[in-house]
């Protein structure tokens, strides 16, 4: 596919190149053991303009294309998984549904704070019996008044601890559920009747937190359904909407961790070589590192060919659970890979190794499942054949 890439941007990326290599890549492990992202760092997140990066230069973010968005991306997971987990729910799925469907008010509100990053957002969708198959939620909102109110749980919500605004999907009508009961709502942290929990304990992401958050009576004002009254009943679809560009943003994530263990190998096997080890010897690894570049090459003309096909309008649902299948298992195989490898260093934790292992593994699950993105292949497969486009 024919696309061209700006001289702007380009600078732009070479910034964030420079950023991830000289001032990310340094405290990576020094984040992985303390389990935090210093609060210096975040500043200079924030100054890159990196909470913002699809946000309209209207409402003071960048204004990247879809395409330029999951190049950033490739840049930033070229290292710890946290400092994309960070930024990633304010540029995608805890902001996109006031872009997509938010009123003119709402934007006004809400999306310059989101990007300059003086609020983080998180997305509340998750639940204790409803992880990739959202249909399935329980929390429920009935009005009040001049107010909607919340009750439920949901689990496994990154960045609640620091989120000032929480992109929350309730049932409004359990009848219709998915099929029109399905509301958005803006709920601000400070509203009364909405709790987090402490963080989980988990065995990837370090630095990136996840915790319940509980709608306890929660009072949220009419005015705060996304997309205003005509919306409600509608938040299905503006979840899988925001969904979609969420997946690519996955695809993006695990092949820039694939192509920074490639590297890591490519490395690896020239030191093994200087040590005296014989292309003989060794072509099972050659093998193997040509096998870690096939995918990485595939999976980057898969991911940046939907990209620009989003940015002309088409829509990209197959492409995109196609792209979070493939991708993300891509990286789980890689870092396997790596592993033999690296042999018994590939153990230790300074090696980079055993700490992409554990982050990959999680793109698998995170923005849905490969089950579920199997379903939904398989589905519009289906449905294409019968209705003959």
């Amino acid at each position: 596919m024919d696309y061209k890439i700006s001289e702007e941007f380009n600078v732009f990326r070479t910034t964030i190149r420079d950023f991830v290599e000289q001032e990310l890549e340094p405290i990576s492990l020094q984040v992985e053991e303390a389990n935090e992202i210093p609060e210096p760092i975040m500043d200079r997140i924030r100054e890159l303009g990196l909470f913002g990066m699809p946000i309209p230069k209207e409402y003071g973010g960048l204004g990247l294309s879809t395409i330029e968005e999951v190049m950033i991306y490739e840049e930033i997971t070229r290292t710890n998984a946290c400092f994309r987990s960070r930024i990633g729910t304010s540029n995608g799925i805890g902001s996109m549904g006031i872009l997509y469907d938010g009123t003119d008010e709402q934007k006004r509100k809400y999306l310059p704070r989101i990007a300059s990053g003086e609020w983080t957002t998180a997305f509340a969708l998750t639940e204790p019996d409803a992880g990739s198959d959202a249909a399935n939620i329980r929390t429920s909102a009935v009005v009040d008044g001049d107010f909607w109110i919340l009750n439920g749980t949901k689990q496994f919500i990154t960045n609640a601890e620091c989120a000032q605004l929480f992109t929350t999907i309730a049932v409004t009508d359990e009848v219709k559920r998915a099929r029109g009961g399905v509301t958005a709502f803006i709920v601000e942290k400070d509203m009364p009747g909405i709790s987090v929990g402490p963080a989980d304990i988990k065995m990837g992401l370090k630095g990136s937190h996840t915790h319940e958050v509980i709608f306890s009576d929660c009072r949220v004002p009419k005015e705060n359904v996304i997309g205003g009254a005509s919306m409600v009943g509608k938040g299905f679809s503006t979840a899988m909407r925001v969904l979609d560009k969420g997946r690519l943003s996955m695809g993006a994530c695990a092949l820039g961790g694939s192509q920074k263990i490639l590297e890591l190998c490519i490395d690896r096997v020239h030191q093994r070589m200087d040590r005296g080890e014989t292309t003989a010897d060794l072509q099972a690894v050659h093998f193997a590192l040509a096998d870690m570049a096939i995918q990485v090459h595939a999976a980057r003309q898969m991911l940046h060919h939907a990209a620009v096909k989003r940015d002309r309008g088409e829509n990209v649902t197959l492409e995109a659970s196609m792209i979070k299948v493939f991708a993300t298992e891509m990286a789980s195989r890689i870092a396997s890979n790596a592993m033999d490898i690296f042999e018994t260093d590939g153990l230790l934790t300074k090696n980079r190794i055993e700490m992409f292992l554990r982050d990959v593994r999680l793109y698998r699950i995170y923005e849905g499942t490969s089950e579920i993105q199997r379903l939904i292949i398989s589905r519009g497969l289906l449905d294409l054949k019968r209705t003959g486009k």
